[in-house]
Parts: C-alpha cells; sequence; structure tokens
C-alpha cells in the first residue's frame, strides 16, 4: 500500500514540476519554481563569478599612486592590453548566467514581469558587461531596470550604476547632476548612498571641483561597509587634501588608512607610510624614529611584494642626507624588486642619475638617464626636460674630459722633476695592486672554471650549483687563503660536509699545492727535507717568482719613464692644451647655467676660468655671466663683478645692459634678430663689415645656443673672403667643437661631401663657355673705380647687348674684381678689350685680364689670382 501511495506521490510531483515549468502561466507554482532556480542556481553562480573576477581585477590591478586615486577600479580595455594579455573570463561567465536566467526564467506575461529575480537578472548583466569595458550594452541593462520595474528594491542601485556608466563615457556634468538629485531622496541608504557619494566624488574630481569632491568623498567613507572601499576612499582623501596644499589635514587621512591594520588592504597602508614620508621635515625631524619605523616596515614579512617602495623612500631619506653611498644603495635595492610601477623604476634610475651628475660622473649619469627614458611616458614633459638634459650631457662629458686629461697634464708638468717623479712613482704603487688584484681574482674564475669543467660529470646544473661571482664572494675568497668559498653553502649536496662538495675540495687541493708543493702520501709529510718533491716544489716557486718580477721589470707601465717621456714640452703644444682646456670650461660654465639652471656648479667653472688667466676673448662674457649667476642666486658678489664690468670694459654692450638692462636699442636685439640682421647684410654683399662684425658676436654669443649658427656663417664669409683653406679650417672647428649642434652636423657634412670636390678643381687651358674681362683694384681706390665705371657704362651702353654686364666683386680683405661679363668666347672678350683700350670714347688704360667663366669661378673658390696670373704669362 505504501509503495502505491509512494507512487502516486511521485507521478503527482512530477505532474507540478512539468505544470511549474512552463513560463507563460501566471501561478504562484509558477513563479515560485522560477523565482526560487533562478536565484539559488543560475544568478547564484554569476555573482559567484562576478565576485571572482573582482577578487582577480583586485589582485591584478596596478595603481597609479602617483596620481590621485580614482575610487574604482577596472581591467584595461582590450585595445590597451599588452600581447599575450587576456580580459577576465569571470565577467563573461557572469554575463552569460544573466543571459541565461532572463532566458530560461523570465515570465513576461501581458507586458508584466512575474518572476521578482529578473530585476537581479539584468542588474548581473549590467554590471558583469560594465567590468569587461562594454559601457553602451551595460547602459542597456540598466536602463531596462529602471523602465522595466520601478518598484524594485534594487531602483537605487541601477541608479547608480547608470551614472557609473556616464562618468566612464565622460558625461561627467550629467552624472553630476542625477546623483546630486539622487542624494537628495531620503529613502536612500546603506551601500547605496556610499556608492552614489563616491561615485559624485569622482564625477567632481573628473570635473576639477575637488574641494566638493572631497566633501562627498567623506560621506562615502562614513556610509560603506566595505574595509577595502573605506580604505580606499580614506587613501583618496588625503591625496585630495595634498592638491588642495593642506599637508596636516592629508596627515591625518594617511595615519587613518594605517591605524585600520588588516582591515585595510596591505598596498594602501603602504603607500600611506610613503606619504607621510614625503611630508617629512629632514632637517628638524628625527631622523632616528624615520629610520626605525622603515626598518621595521623592512623586516615586516608581509611587506615583501612592496619592498620597491619601502627600499624607494629609504633611499629619498639618505637622498636628502646627502649620504650618496646610502641612497645609491637602497635605490638599487628598489631596483631589484621586480616592479609594475614604471614610474617607481623611472624615479629609482633619475635619482641615481642625479646622484652621479653632481658628483661629475657623467658617464654613468648618462647611463642612468638613458634608463630612466626607456620607463617614462614620451609624451610627458618630464620625459622631454631629461631627454634634453641628457642630449646636453653629450656635450657635459666632452668638455669634462678635456679639462679633466689637460689639467692633468698642465699640473704635472707645472711640477719639478722631483715632484714629477714622486708623482708617477705613487702611481706605479697603485696600478700594482691594482693588477694584483685583478690578477688574484683572474685566477680563481680561471680555477671555478677548471672545477666546472673536472666535475662536470659529477655536479648538476640545478640551481644550487650557480656560482656566483658576485663581491661578496670575492670578498670571501680573499678573506683567508684556508678558506674555501661557500662551505656547506652553494653546492647541491644537503650536507655541510667539507669532502661532499666538490668545489670546495678542489678549491682545497689547489691552495694545499700553492702552500706545499707536490708532496707524497707518506708519514712525517710536512718536513721538506724527507721530500724531492717539496724542493722540486720551491725550485718551481723560485722560477716562477723570477718570472713574475722579470715580467714587472719589463712592464713599460711600471716605469716613471714611461710617463715622463710622454708629456709635452713644446710651449706651442702646452698653450693649445691651456686654450682648450679654458674654452671647455667656459662652455661647461654656459652649460650649467643655460641649459640645466644649475648655478652654483656654473659659478664654479667660471671662477675658475678667471683664475686660470684665459684668453682676452672670455674675461668679459665669463665675468658677465658670473654677474647673471650672482643676481640669481642673490649673492653680494654681483655687484663686485658688476662694478668690475662697469670700470674695466664701460665700451662693451655687457656694461651697456648692466647700466640700462631696459634700453631699447640694437645692442639689446635678441639673439636670432641680430643673427637674422648679420645674415641679411653678407646675402646683400658686405663681406667684409660682415666678416668684422660676425666675429664680434661670436665673442659676444660665446656659450650660447646661438653660437654654432654665428660659427657657420662665419665660415661662409670666410669662403668668400678667404678662400678654400681658411673656409676647411673654420668648418672643421665647427664640426669639432659643435657635434651635436645642426650646425657642427652640417659642417661635417660639407666638410666630407662637398669640400674633396672643389679641392679637385684646376685651371683648364681652353675652355667653353662665356668669357670675362678682370679689372684688379684696390677696393679703397674708389676714385679709380668710378672712373672705370663710367667708361665700362659708356661701353656697355653703346654696344646694346643685354648680355654684357659689370660688376664689383669682393675678392679677398684688400682687393676688389671690376668684371665685365657675357661675352660668349675668347676672341670676343679680346677684341673687347682692344676695343676698350684703343678707342678714343673709352681709353681704359687700367690693368686688365681675359679669364673664362670656369677659371673665374676656381680663382673665387680658391684665391689662387697669383697662380693664374702666372700661368697665363
Amino acid at each position: 500500500m505504501k509503495i502505491n501511495t509512494y507512487k502516486y506521490i511521485g507521478v503527482i510531483s512530477f505532474l507540478l514540476l512539468i505544470i511549474s515549468c512552463s513560463t507563460k502561466k501566471d501561478r504562484f507554482v509558477n513563479r515560485t519554481f522560477h523565482a526560487k532556480t533562478a536565484k539559488y542556481n543560475i544568478l547564484y553562480n554569476g555573482d559567484v563569478a562576478l565576485e571572482t573576477g573582482l577578487k582577480d581585477l583586485g589582485t591584478t590591478y596596478q595603481d597609479d599612486f602617483w596620481d590621485v586615486l580614482p575610487v574604482e577600479y577596472l581591467q584595461d580595455s582590450e585595445e590597451d592590453m599588452l600581447p599575450g594579455e587576456e580580459k577576465n573570463p569571470n565577467f563573461e561567465r557572469a554575463e552569460d548566467k544573466a543571459i541565461k536566467a532572463i532566458q530560461k526564467h523570465s515570465m513576461n506575461i501581458g507586458g508584466s514581469e512575474k518572476n521578482s529575480q529578473m530585476d537581479e537578472a539584468y542588474i548581473l548583466l549590467g554590471k558583469a558587461r560594465y567590468y569587461d569595458n562594454r559601457f553602451i550594452p551595460a547602459l542597456e541593462a540598466f536602463n531596462y531596470v529602471l523602465y522595466k520595474y520601478p518598484n524594485s528594491d534594487k531602483i537605487y542601485e541601477a541608479k547608480v550604476w547608470r551614472e557609473k556608466i556616464n562618468i566612464r563615457l565622460d558625461n561627467d556634468q550629467v552624472a553630476a547632476d542625477n546623483l546630486k538629485r539622487l542624494l537628495k531622496d531620503q529613502k536612500i541608504e546603506g551601500q547605496d548612498l556610499a556608492n552614489a557619494s563616491a561615485m559624485l566624488a569622482q564625477a567632481y574630481m573628473n570635473l576639477g571641483v575637488k574641494d566638493t569632491a572631497l566633501a562627498v568623498l567623506k560621506i562615502a567613507k562614513e556610509k560603506t561597509k566595505i574595509n577595502d572601499q573605506k580604505a580606499r576612499y580614506t587613501f583618496i582623501t588625503g591625496q585630495l587634501y595634498e592638491d588642495l596644499k593642506y599637508p596636516d589635514s592629508a596627515a591625518m587621512a594617511y595615519n587613518e588608512v594605517i591605524e585600520m591594520k588588516r582591515k585595510s588592504p596591505r598596498k594602501y597602508t603602504i603607500q600611506a607610510h610613503a606619504k607621510l614620508a614625503q611630508q617629512f621635515d629632514y632637517e628638524k625631524g628625527d631622523t632616528l624614529v624615520f629610520l626605525e619605523k622603515f626598518n621595521k616596515l623592512l623586516e615586516d614579512r608581509e611587506n615583501r611584494p612592496f619592498l620597491d617602495v619601502i627600499n624607494h623612500q629609504i633611499a629619498l631619506f639618505y637622498d636628502k642626507q646627502k649620504n650618496d653611498n646610502q641612497a645609491i644603495k637602497y635605490y638599487n635595492k628598489s631596483l631589484r624588486k621586480q616592479t609594475a610601477d614604471k614610474y617607481l623604476t623611472a624615479s629609482n634610475y633619475r635619482n641615481i642619475a642625479e646622484i652621479n651628475f653632481y658628483n661629475a660622473e657623467y658617464l654613468k649619469a648618462g647611463k642612468y638617464y638613458d634608463s630612466t627614458l626607456t620607463k617614462l611616458n614620451d609624451r610627458t614633459r618630464e620625459y622631454r626636460a631629461i631627454a634634453k638634459k641628457r642630449l646636453n650631457l653629450d656635450d657635459v662629458i666632452k668638455y669634462e674630459a678635456i679639462v679633466t686629461a689637460n689639467d692633468s697634464i698642465l699640473y704635472v708638468v707645472s711640477l719639478s722633476e722631483d715632484e714629477r717623479n714622486a708623482y708617477y712613482a705613487d702611481y706605479i704603487e697603485k696600478l700594482k695592486e691594482q693588477d694584483l688584484i685583478k690578477q688574484k681574482e683572474m685566477e680563481r674564475l680561471a680555477l671555478i672554471e677548471e672545477n666546472k669543467a673536472n666535475n662536470a660529470g659529477g655536479i648538476s646544473g640545478g640551481k644550487g650549483n650557480n656560482l656566483s661571482i658576485s663581491g661578496e664572494d670575492i670578498n670571501t675568497a680573499s678573506r683567508s687563503k684556508f678558506a674555501p668559498p661557500s662551505i656547506g653553502g652553494n653546492d647541491n649536496q644537503t650536507s655541510n660536509f667539507y669532502f661532499y662538495s666538490q668545489t670546495n675540495l678542489a678549491f682545497g687541493k689547489s691552495e694545499f699545492r700553492k702552500k706545499w708543493g707536490k708532496r707524497e702520501l707518506k708519514d712525517n709529510w710536512r718536513f721538506s727535507k724527507l721530500s724531492n718533491n717539496n724542493s722540486n716544489s720551491e725550485e718551481e716557486e723560485n722560477a716562477i717568482a723570477e718570472k713574475e718580477e722579470e715580467k714587472v721589470a719589463d712592464n713599460p707601465a711600471y716605469k716613471v719613464e714611461f710617463y715622463t717621456s710622454q708629456l709635452p714640452s713644446d710651449q706651442k703644444v702646452l698653450d693649445s692644451l691651456k686654450i682648450d682646456r679654458d674654452f671647455a670650461d667656459y662652455q661647461l660654465g654656459s652649460i650649467y647655467k643655460e641649459k640645466f639652471k644649475e648655478y652654483q656648479l656654473a659659478a664654479a667653472k667660471f671662477e675658475k676660468l678667471l683664475g686660470n688667466q684665459p684668453e682676452e676673448r672670455l674675461i668679459l662674457p665669463s665675468k658677465y655671466n658670473l654677474f647673471k649667476i650672482y643676481e640669481i642666486i642673490g649673492s653680494t658678489k654681483a655687484n663686485d663683478i658688476k662694478q668690475q664690468i662697469i670700470a674695466e670694459y664701460p665700451d662693451s654692450r655687457y656694461a651697456q645692459i648692466i647700466q640700462n638692462p631696459n634700453q631699447e636699442n640694437e645692442d639689446n636685439q635678441s639673439p636670432e634678430a641680430v643673427y637674422a640682421k648679420l645674415y641679411k647684410e653678407f646675402e646683400d654683399g658686405e663681406i667684409r663689415e660682415s666678416y668684422v662684425k660676425v666675429n664680434e658676436f661670436i665673442d659676444l654669443y660665446t656659450g650660447d645656443e646661438i653660437a654654432p649658427k654665428f660659427e657657420l656663417l662665419k665660415a661662409q664669409i670666410t669662403a668668400r673672403l678667404k678662400g678654400l683653406e681658411e673656409y676647411k679650417k673654420t668648418l672643421n672647428f665647427v664640426a669639432l667643437n659643435y657635434p651635436n649642434a645642426k650646425e657642427g652636423k652640417e659642417a661635417e657634412s660639407i666638410l666630407s661631401k662637398n669640400i674633396p670636390n672643389l679641392e679637385k678643381l684646376e685651371f683648364k687651358e681652353e675652355t667653353s663657355g662665356s668669357w670675362k674681362i678682370v679689372f684688379p683694384k684696390d677696393y679703397m681706390s674708389t676714385a679709380e673705380i668710378e672712373a672705370l665705371y663710367v667708361k665700362l657704362d659708356k661701353f656697355i651702353k653703346d654696344r646694346s647687348d643685354v648680355l654684357v654686364k659689370r660688376s664689383n666683386d669682393v675678392y679677398n680683405e684688400k682687393t676688389n674684381f671690376i668684371v665685365v661679363h657675357g661675352l660668349q668666347s675668347k676672341e670676343s672678350a679680346q677684341s673687347t678689350l682692344f676695343l676698350l683700350k684703343d678707342y678714343k670714347d673709352y681709353k681704359v688704360n687700367d690693368e686688365a685680364y681675359i679669364i673664362s667663366s670656369d677659371n673665374y669661378m676656381i680663382v673665387q673658390i680658391k684665391k689662387n689670382w697669383d697662380k693664374f696670373i702666372a700661368l697665363i704669362k
């Protein structure tokens, strides 16, 4: 009977299940079945997937703590992802579950939804799409809830999420207006109130209204029940106070994050410590307490993922204390901790570069600046500033090398013979010590390689066998000749027993042979008289020692004469070294002043230069630069330099500028305007005048950025006035002294490509083309030139030939050529000259020569008129 009862119950239950599966019947059973199934099956799994995705996102997302944090974080969009990165699959799974719940359990009957869980399904759908960076489809889901379920208990949540999407779509003002209206509703409370306040704060931050954002963010911080959010909002509060220049309030916010202890995610706690460290008074603060706190943070095992941040802050502390060695040590520790914070890495590199720069280690500084640039965004102002500094550093490295080398040579030359010998003897002793250290290290490395080869079959290639060649191992090996490296340490045996380590054993054998030589295995082996092998060993050692002594004796670098014989003795060479050194010091002072704004370094260079009694052309600009530097840094020396310039150089442009800084005259024009005017004069044929002026302006603007332009213009003027050889010299000067400037590169290109072709030009006896008649004249003989003009102009007018013209061409510093152009053959030129000399209307008795246009071009390029005259005679 019971069996039949169970059978009927089973059948009835089955029929009820079939009936309740229908989504088209508005019955209690149907509604309950679909609501419960959706909630506890599909939507539950979707919520779990969403929570898992958020947990993964919180672990992998990298906040940029160098800027104000956003109130919430998202995964990167697909276009921002690096190769190999994939979107979080949990958000897609959550979306699938929401869609499945809607498709299978929605009961839309008569235009009304009968399943009470469908608003939850659409909200899950919107959230999943939102976290997947698909904002428009997400907005559709939330708008559907607002349209279809106005009485839902999730209506405030849907409204907040809609405004979150508006913010993501850059509709910040719309979101702010809607959220303000929403917060006026007295019914909104709890987490919905916290979320709405947080998103309103984000909208205000995006709009740049940080004080208002701060006010509503405090509400969000108080109302949220989620510790992660509370810590984040508190940290952002501190950042906003910092931006608003309220350091005390910011410190209180950061301390609040720290006092949350384990309720706050560790990343916010560590960054709060870092932010407080940035406010530390390095002059008046308690440095012992500071170091004690950060050393405790270093020792805490929980802080291992954040050692990059902690070490960076300790490095900054030592950097501010001018303890360069400790600062570099901790910067390097921060770098060794692989971090996803690119700006932190860039800061470490940049700060090490700065330390090396101020210590005149320019080559090292350049390398660290290069590393800095690889970690910075190339669109930022900081990137451009460092890139410019790095480019300028090439000049600094070059000029500092010149100064160091020339200073050293000039110093040694200035010593007496005994002092010079003592100087080099001391250097040789240091050199021997260095060479000995290098030799021992080479022997140690050779021994390691030998042991590796000998024990290749017995030592595995596992992690434990990697033989380090770090400084620590070097010290271990040199500490004692009886102490083999890494006893019980890096070898593959688990025991510490000496003879179980092949490396230690090989090292011990080698040390034994060095001390005792080859010994037989027998009693009393220590007594040398009992072993012939020992005497042989001693002989071998003596022979080796003799060879080493011979090696030292034969090494020229260990002899004083090797160095003294290379010292220059010719006064011209020494003068040239001094001139190069002084010019390099001037260039360094100008670079430090104009490009790096390092006024103390610049002042030191100019002071040193003036103390070395440089060329006259460098004295006045150096003093003027010193005056400007002391004026900028507020030094009392500025007035002394000013009075010197006025007294010693009263007619100079510098004196005029100092006495009348606001004068509006040509002397006070910008360098670019002066250059443009001079170039125009050169193009207009004022060659001699331009040459005088260009030299004046080069002296005036030495060290300025525009100096290479004037130097290259001088080369062009020199070519017109002095010819090819002088042109080469001036081009070479520009190329050597301004290799990184555009003008220096242009000069180098002309030297390599154009000059060789010009040097090949030679006079031709038979040439085709036009001919000229040349009348050489002293350019000061204006009366003669004017009289010749009258006769030639009459001849050209009488001839009525539009091709025939005359010109006054500059040849060199003293001579001009009055030239008749446009004669089509040599015979025509000869007959024209005959006519000018013999015809009664002209009677030109001036010295004149016939020359082809090709040869005339060569004369002007090479300034070899005398050679041409000798050739035709």
